[in-house]
């Protein structure tokens, strides 16, 4: 601001920020927080601010006197305030394009697909894709097309599922722990983003033997509510609201 601006020029400014209308505003002037000026509504518009001897580092307060004023309580910052909607889980199984509805479909074409799955083979191709771009040598398990794409080869079965069991785990818990996966920390899930925080690290007996990272989302867009085949592993704010990965 200049000196030479007037006061009605300074509430305006004030208006455009705050939503507060100038009629409403009672201003302060403060210098080291203490207050030098009290500048009600009704004061003269037309008066400078130079008048009110103002230095630089003095600041401006503004009061909102509104009774009915949405910027006083909050309405503009306070997301809190504002209602928010919760689709029902019936609602959310009955829409299509939706991530459940995806993996429906998929499972359909392949009753082996899990979300758990698609995710790591996604982030391997992915990273294969990065090694072929960078020139690197493809990680195990993928080769060359005819067209000079990486894709992925199936590798030869291992005769004891059990040592497959085993190497699963130990990998599984390797990369937990280099990512840094711990209870507590927010996470977004692929695919679809869905946001939520990390309930629990550890083995689940009732799905295998593998390390499993325990999510619960903020919206309803899991398939349990913290059990597995009855066994509670965390609380959960509703059914749908947790998913192992």
């Amino acid at each position: 601001f200049y000196l030479s601006d007037t006061l009605d020029t300074l509430r305006s400014r004030i208006h455009q920020k705050t939503g507060t209308s100038p009629g409403f505003q009672h201003l302060q002037i403060y210098s080291s927080n203490v207050c030098l000026f009290e500048i009600p509504p009704e004061y003269n518009e037309d008066t400078k601010l130079g008048y009110f001897s103002l230095e630089h580092g003095m600041k401006v307060h503004c009061l909102d006197l509104d009774p009915h004023s949405g910027s006083k309580g909050g309405q503009y910052e306070n997301t809190s305030l504002v209602k928010k909607y919760r689709m029902s889980d019936e609602d959310y199984d009955n829409r299509k394009g939706t991530l459940r509805d995806w993996e429906r479909q998929k499972k359909e074409k392949d009753a082996s697909f899990t979300l758990r799955k698609h995710a790591k083979e996604h982030q391997e191709l992915m990273e294969a894709k990065r090694q072929a771009k960078l020139g690197l040598e493809l990680p195990k398990g993928f080769e060359y097309d005819e067209n000079g794409k990486p894709i992925r080869v199936e590798e030869e079965e291992v005769a004891s599922s059990s040592a497959v069991a085993a190497k699963t785990t130990i990998e599984d818990t390797i990369i937990i722990t280099e990512r840094g996966i711990k209870v507590g920390l927010r996470c977004e899930v692929q695919p679809g983003g869905r946001r939520g925080r990390v309930a629990f690290v550890g083995t689940v007996s009732e799905i295998d033997n593998n390390s499993w990272v325990g999510v619960v989302f903020d919206e309803p867009v899991g398939k349990t509510d913290g059990t597995k085949s009855g066994k509670q592993y965390f609380d959960s704010p509703g059914k749908k609201f947790w998913w192992f990965y």
